[in-house]
C-alpha cells in the first residue's frame, strides 16, 4: 500500500501568492453585490465592472480557494460523453447552444488573455475522451458523429500520446489549459477601485429582496445593492430546489513531476464511470502530471484515503511514476438533466441570480455563466439566457433524480434511527474522526494528533441532515447537499451558512 504524500493541498493554490483583501467593515451600497468569489462571480464582476457598475465580491474565506481553486483547470467542450445524449433527450437545436456556448467561453477567455498579457500558463490543446481497450468505443463513435452535427472539430483517433493502448477516442481541437488561479487573481485586481470592493472572510448569512433594492447581511454587516448574483457552487439561499435537481460529486487528484520527454501531449478522459482526468502543468522547470478520478457521491465513501491510494496505483502503472507531489479533492453540483442552472432565484425574483450544476466542467461552464449573468444583471440579450433558464421545468419524474432524493430522504431519517456504536469519546483514537451518541445525541467527535477532542454536533445546520466522517480530508461532510466542514466543526463549504454547534473542544 502506499504512502500519501503530506502536501494535501491544491497546486493552483500552493504555488500562487495567498491574498488579503479586507473584510466588510461598515455598511456600504454598490449596484452588485456577487457572492462567491469564484471563476463565476470574478468572470461576471469584472464584465459589470466594465460597464459600469459598481460591485462588490463577497467571499467567506479568501478568493478562489473554494470549488475553483481546486478543479483540473481544462478549458473544453468536451465533457466526457454528453452531446449524443443532448440530442437525444432535449434535441439537436438545444444541443448545438450547449456546444456553442462552451466554445464560446473558451474563446473569451484566450482573448481576455491575450488583450490583457495575463501570465497564467495558458496554452491551446486537445481534448481527448477515450475508450480504454474492452471500453465501448461504439460510445465513442456516437459522439463523434454527434459532436460534428452540432459544428464541433471532432474526430475519431485510434492513437493519442498517451503510454497506454485505448480503443479509440474522440478528439476536439483547439481547447485549452490554464493556471485557473493565476488567471483569477488578475481579474480580482481588476475589479477595485471607482467605488468596487472585493471582501474576505465575510461570510453572507441572507438575501432580501424588497422591491428594487436587496439586502445582504453578513457577519460583518449590510450591504444594499440593485441586484445580487449567488455564485456559490449551489445556492446558500434555499428557494429555488436546487439541492433536489443537482446532487454533489466528489473526485480526486494527485499530482507528480514527470520527464517532459514521457508526458502526454493534450488533456484526456476516460469514456467509463471510473473514468480517469489526465493532463500536464508546467511546474519549476518541468512538468506536473495531473491524474484525477475516483468520483463518488459526496459522503457515501468513508475510507477516500483508499481512493487517492487506486489513483497513485494507476499512475504508477500507467505513467511509470513513483513519486507523488501533491493530493487534493474537490466537488461539485451535477444537474440531472445534464444542463447548468444560470438566471434568475426563482420567477418570483427579479434581481436575485444564480448559477450552479456545472458537473465537474466548471471552467467553460463558470465563464459563460458569469458572461449570462452580466447580460442579465444589464439587460442585454443573451443566445442561451432560455436554455440554461435557472428557473426551468425539472423532470423531476427522472429515475436518477428521484433515486437521489428518496437517499436524501433517507439518509435523513435513517441516520436517527441507525444506532450508532460509539458512546465515548474514549473510541476515538488520535487522527480519527467518529460519530459518537451522547445523551440520545449524534455528535461528531475528532481527536487530534496531540489527543485533545473537538466535538460538535453531527447535525447540518443546512437542512439538518446526519454529516459523515471523510478520513482522507479530515472533514466532516454531508451526503444530502454537499456542506463539508473541517474536524473542527468549522464550514468549509455550503450551502451550509453557519458552523457545526460546538460542544467540547479541549483545545
Amino acid at each position: 500500500m502506499s504512502t500519501l504524500t503530506d502536501k494535501q493541498t491544491s497546486f493552483w493554490i500552493d504555488s500562487t501568492p495567498k491574498t488579503s483583501y479586507p473584510s466588510l467593515e461598515n455598511n456600504i451600497s454598490v449596484d452588485v453585490a456577487i457572492v462567491g468569489a469564484g471563476i463565476v462571480g470574478l468572470t461576471a464582476a469584472i464584465l459589470l465592472k466594465r460597464a459600469g457598475k459598481t460591485v462588490a465580491v463577497i467571499e467567506s474565506r479568501e478568493i478562489v480557494t473554494g470549488v475553483t481553486g481546486y478543479t483540473t483547470a481544462k478549458i473544453t467542450s468536451l465533457h466526457q460523453l454528453i452531446y449524443a445524449d443532448l440530442i437525444k433527450e432535449i434535441g439537436e437545436q438545444k444541443a448545438r447552444l450547449y456546444a456553442e456556448s462552451n466554445q464560446m467561453a473558451i474563446e473569451w477567455i484566450a482573448q481576455l488573455v491575450e488583450q490583457e498579457q495575463i501570465y497564467c500558463d495558458f496554452s491551446r490543446q486537445s481534448a481527448y475522451t477515450f475508450a480504454e481497450p474492452d471500453g465501448e468505443l461504439d460510445k465513442i463513435k456516437d459522439e463523434v458523429n454527434a459532436a460534428l452535427k452540432l459544428g464541433l472539430p471532432a474526430t475519431l483517433v485510434q492513437e493519442t500520446s498517451l503510454p497506454f493502448t485505448i480503443a479509440g477516442a474522440i478528439k476536439l481541437e483547439n481547447q485549452a489549459q490554464f493556471h485557473v488561479r493565476k488567471y483569477l487573481l488578475h481579474l480580482a485586481r481588476n475589479i477595485l477601485g471607482n467605488g468596487s470592493h472585493i471582501f474576505e472572510k465575510t461570510r453572507v448569512e441572507k438575501v432580501d429582496e424588497k422591491d428594487n433594492l436587496c439586502q445582504i447581511v453578513t457577519n460583518q454587516g449590510i450591504i444594499e445593492a440593485q441586484d445580487v448574483i449567488v455564485a456559490t457552487n449551489l445556492p446558500i439561499l434555499d428557494q429555488g430546489l436546487f439541492f433536489a435537481k443537482t446532487y454533489p460529486k466528489r473526485s480526486y487528484i494527485i499530482g507528480a513531476i514527470i520527464d517532459p520527454a514521457k508526458a502526454p501531449q493534450g488533456m484526456y478522459i476516460g469514456s467509463g464511470k471510473n473514468s480517469h482526468s489526465i493532463r500536464t502543468t508546467p511546474y519549476e522547470d518541468g512538468l506536473l502530471l495531473l491524474v484525477g478520478g475516483e468520483g463518488h457521491k459526496v459522503g457515501t465513501v468513508n475510507d477516500t484515503k483508499k481512493l487517492y491510494q487506486n489513483l497513485e496505483t494507476y499512475a504508477r502503472n500507467h505513467f511509470g511514476i513513483d513519486s507523488f507531489a501533491y493530493r487534493w479533492s474537490n466537488q461539485d453540483m451535477t444537474s440531472f438533466d445534464k444542463l447548468p442552472f444560470i438566471g434568475k432565484l426563482t420567477p418570483f425574483n427579479n434581481h436575485i441570480y444564480v448559477a450552479t450544476g456545472f458537473s465537474l466542467w466548471g471552467m467553460s461552464k463558470g465563464t459563460m455563466a458569469g458572461i449570462l449573468l452580466s447580460d442579465l444583471v444589464l439587460g442585454k440579450e443573451n443566445p442561451y439566457t432560455e436554455l440554461y433558464d435557472a428557473t426551468r421545468a425539472t423532470p423531476f419524474l427522472d429515475p436518477e433524480l428521484i433515486k437521489s432524493n428518496i437517499d436524501v430522504a433517507s439518509r435523513w431519517v435513517g441516520d436517527r434511527l441507525k444506532g450508532i456504536q460509539h458512546s465515548s469519546f474514549a473510541e476515538v483514537s488520535k487522527g480519527e474522526g467518529k460519530l459518537i451518541t451522547i445523551d440520545d445525541e449524534k455528535v461528531a467527535a475528532y481527536r487530534d494528533e496531540e489527543g485533545k477532542v473537538h466535538a460538535v454536533s453531527a447535525v447540518c445546520p443546512h437542512l439538518a441532515c446526519i454529516v459523515s466522517w471523510n478520513n482522507g480530508e479530515k472533514s466532516w461532510d454531508c451526503a444530502c447537499h454537499g456542506s463539508r466542514f473541517g474536524c473542527d466543526g468549522k464550514l468549509i463549504q455550503g450551502p451550509a451558512v453557519k458552523d457545526l454547534e460546538k460542544i467540547l473542544d479541549e483545545g
